[in-house]
C-alpha cells in the first residue's frame, strides 16, 4: 500500500533553515506529482508547495515563495522541502501528499494519500 514517511522536522530559531524529506513507497513514485501541506494549531490544513512528476513544474503558496524550495529524487523515491528564512508563522505540522496525477496540484482534492506529518516549530 502507499506509504509516505516524513522526517526532518524540529525546533529552529527564526531565520534558520530545515530540510524536510518524504520517503515514498507502494507506488510508482516517478509517475505522480507530489506536494507539501501544513496545518497550524487551530487552523485548516493549507497548501505549501507541489512538484510535477519530473520536477519540471513547481507551485508555491505566496507565504513561502522565495523561502521554500520543493524538489524530488525519483531514483530515491523521495520528495524534499528546503525551508529557509523560517518565521514563527511557519510553525505547523507538515504533511507530504501523493498527487492523483502526474501534475503538480494545489488543492487538497488533487491529492490522494497523506503522510503522518512532521512537526516544525520556529521560535522567535
Amino acid at each position: 500500500q502507499v506509504q509516505l514517511v516524513e522526517s526532518g522536522g524540529g525546533l529552529v530559531q527564526a531565520g534558520g533553515s530545515l530540510r524536510l524529506s518524504c520517503a515514498a513507497a507502494g507506488f510508482t513514485f516517478s509517475t505522480y506529482g507530489m506536494g507539501w501541506f501544513r496545518q497550524a494549531p487551530g487552523k485548516e490544513r493549507e497548501f505549501v508547495a507541489s512538484i510535477s512528476r519530473n520536477g519540471g513544474t513547481t507551485y508555491y503558496a505566496d507565504s513561502v515563495k522565495g523561502r521554500f524550495t520543493i524538489s524530488r529524487d525519483n531514483a530515491e523515491n523521495t520528495v524534499y522541502l528546503q525551508m529557509n528564512s523560517l518565521k514563527p508563522e511557519d510553525t505547523a505540522v507538515y504533511y507530504c501528499a501523493k498527487g492523483k496525477t502526474v501534475l503538480a496540484g494545489r488543492l487538497q482534492y488533487e491529492f490522494a494519500y497523506w503522510g503522518q506529518g512532521t512537526q516544525v516549530t520556529v521560535s522567535s
